[in-house]
């Protein structure tokens, strides 16, 4: 992966696919190797009689995704019983195998489903399960990195603008705040970055990096893997876990305990972390309290979602929420199935293990992960209003990110586009993420 600090460094070369697949496995270790609307009418006509069996390529109101619609529109007026008759046709009939429409309408129906069960009670339909949170393996999340360009999109963007901002100040000591860990999977590059720039005759700079999650268990094994990593390099870096039983937590209690220095440079990594904020005022007061730190950069990485006028002021507006998680999902699942083959077992455990449980998220709403849809205007007002000035991202970033995406997803559907102070990636003409820094 390219990593460099500045624009005009010609010391920057490509790194090949097989230091990519290392870095990763430096991160993951042992667990990366095997341990491991339709109208009122309509509606009511679903509801009053047994739903027939559902062609997958059936047009009109009989398609997958009016289907789809007209089971959340049921499941808002509280008819759980059609809603369940709905789901259950688009089940029978959409195979989570066959191709994007088919394995879209699945996991929107499965969500669904599994909405109703929720607010019904009783068993989930057959052969409909979801998992937990602590099942979701490695290999899935190694999988969604090299069948999709998300996460390294967006953790290539942000390191850079990091690296920069470190550059800009000189800065000897490097403090970054991770607010969703995970795997520790963003950081290897950069660290490696820091390390070939450093001056022979001063050394690197030291790095300290603070990673929230859930799971204090996987922190501790991330916080091994990348003080491994970084030994290798003989730089000085320390990795303290910040767990948090939801990483939300941090914004609903900004007193939470975090060791600042004033002599180190503060990075804020929020990478699709901000969606799962509930409502405008937890996002406030959160972006608030990141300002109150004074950090030299503050990078942010996001869906880029559909933000409804009002959608605030009204609790649980399920079609609509449906509506535009189906917009988005569409472009994610028509690029998967335009790139990876439709028997990639790797795109299975992707659609399966992470883009089905987000699609439950943002189906269940604020309070499951789900968070509220936003897109970048949204985003950058609320940074905005909290304080934080943008900091453009350098042109070598968004070519950077071009270069991402030709070596490891080529396709002409992909493209890395730099506007309004921020690198958008997007399948066609559709923005699906977008990555800017602030300060």
């Amino acid at each position: 992966m390219l990593l460099c600090g500045r624009a005009d460094d010609r010391s920057c070369q490509p790194v090949t696919d097989a230091a990519d697949d290392a870095d990763d496995d430096a991160m993951l270790g042992s667990q990366a190797r095997g341990e491991r609307p339709l109208d009122d009418d309509a509606a009511a006509a679903s509801a009053s009689a047994p739903a027939p069996p559902l062609s997958p390529r059936a047009g009109g109101e009989g398609e997958p995704r009016g289907l789809v619609l007209a089971c959340a529109d049921l499941a808002q007026k509280g008819d759980l019983d059609g809603a369940r008759r709905v789901a259950d046709a688009v089940l029978a009939g959409a195979d989570p195998r066959g191709d994007a429409a088919d394995r879209l309408a699945y996991h929107f129906a499965r969500a669904l489903a599994l909405r109703v069960v929720e607010k019904d009670g009783g068993g989930a339909p057959v052969g409909v399960g979801l998992a937990t949170p602590a099942t979701v393996s490695s290999a899935a999340y190694l999988a969604y990195n090299k069948i999709a360009p998300f996460l390294r999109f967006a953790h290539l963007t942000a390191n850079q603008a990091i690296l920069e901002a470190a550059a800009d100040v000189g800065a000897r000591r490097v403090h970054i705040v991770d607010l969703d860990a995970a795997h520790g999977v963003q950081w290897p590059s950069l660290l490696q970055a820091i390390a070939d720039r450093a001056d022979p005759a001063v050394g690197p700079p030291e790095v300290r990096l603070t990673g929230a999650g859930p799971n204090r268990d996987v922190l501790l094994r991330t916080g091994d893997r990348l003080r491994a990593f970084a030994s290798s390099l003989n730089l000085r870096f320390r990795f303290d876990p910040l767990q948090l039983p939801c990483t939300a937590e941090l914004a609903a209690d900004p007193t939470a305990a975090l060791e600042l220095h004033p002599d180190e440079t503060l990075a804020v990594n929020c990478v699709m972390f901000l969606h799962k904020l509930c409502g405008e005022g937890e996002l406030a007061a959160f972006l608030r309290w990141v300002k109150s730190m004074n950090p030299a950069v503050v990078t942010i990485a996001e869906s880029e979602g559909t933000t409804g006028v009002g959608i605030d002021d009204i609790p649980d507006l399920l079609p609509r929420r449906v509506a535009a998680a189906m917009e988005y999902y569409s472009a994610v699942f028509d690029a998967l199935e335009a790139t990876v083959p439709p028997g990639s077992t790797d795109r299975l455990a992707v659609e399966q293990e992470i883009l089905g449980r987000e699609i439950y998220a943002a189906v269940a709403g604020p309070g499951s992960g789900g968070g509220r849809p936003r897109d970048f205007e949204a985003w950058a007002a609320a940074a905005r209003a909290a304080g934080l000035a943008p900091r453009p991202l350098s042109a070598f970033a968004a070519s950077q990110a071009r270069l991402l995406l030709r070596l490891h997803y080529p396709s002409e559907g992909y493209a890395a586009e730099e506007e309004r102070s921020a690198c958008f990636l997007r399948w066609q003409a559709r923005p699906l993420m977008s990555v800017s820094s602030w300060q």
